[in-house]
């Protein structure tokens, strides 16, 4: 069956957020007195929301009271500095724009509150794409439970056999396998190391290639 609707993560997927989110975590620790993490290991622990990044970031010593109060923390500076550094990945608007021309519904589903995550994507010039931006503060639940897969579903009138998740970690994997569609992931993201369990249905290096894939149906 031909694709109806594609679903897309966000941060590591469209975008390339990861020096933005490194920058706000380790303003964080400092504002709580602790020193910098390495940017990658900040990277290793984007795609379960702002919550568990903060906790993962702050490390096993924090307290649920310094969890919270970094938690506000890093939304208010992160808020405030979406865009400083972060870009779409290449590729990425010439792929929406092909498949926009090829009459493809589009939308973003990411555990990155709504109100940041539209307007990164306003920032970037690519809203107009997407019928709908959820985030992870969107619905009762976040990836990878399949809420938010199957509520874009409905408003897309789409099947399960006609649409498919695109990410680049194992939570965009296990969304689409727990909502009961197809996967493919980029490695060029922040965590390709977790693709290898669960793996996806396709497995890429560029944007391109998805599309490719997409349009190739019958």
């Amino acid at each position: 069956m031909s694709i109806h609707l594609v679903i897309f993560d966000l941060d590591g997927t469209l975008i390339d957020s990861r020096q933005d989110l490194a920058n706000a975590v380790n303003a964080t620790r400092a504002h709580l007195g602790l020193g910098p993490l390495n940017n990658e290991r900040v990277y290793s622990y984007v795609g379960h929301g702002a919550p568990e990044l903060i906790r993962r970031s702050l490390g096993k010593a924090a307290t649920d009271a310094e969890i919270s109060s970094g938690t506000k923390f890093f939304l208010a500076h992160y808020r405030a500095h979406v865009l400083d550094c972060t870009t779409l990945y290449p590729g990425v608007k010439g792929s929406l724009e092909h498949l926009h021309d090829a009459g493809k519904r589009m939308a973003v589903l990411t555990n990155k509150p709504e109100d940041m995550s539209r307007a990164i994507v306003e920032g970037l010039g690519v809203a107009g794409y997407f019928f709908r931006v959820y985030g992870g503060d969107s619905l009762e639940t976040r990836k990878p439970d399949p809420l938010g897969a199957e509520a874009l579903m409905k408003e897309a009138g789409s099947t399960r056999a006609a649409t498919v998740m695109v990410g680049d970690s194992s939570v965009d994997v296990l969304t689409a396998r727990n909502a009961g569609i197809a996967c493919c992931a980029v490695t060029y993201g922040f965590q390709p190391e977790t693709l290898a369990d669960p793996a996806p249905d396709l497995l890429v290096d560029q944007m391109e290639q998805v599309v490719e894939w997409i349009l190739s149906r019958p």
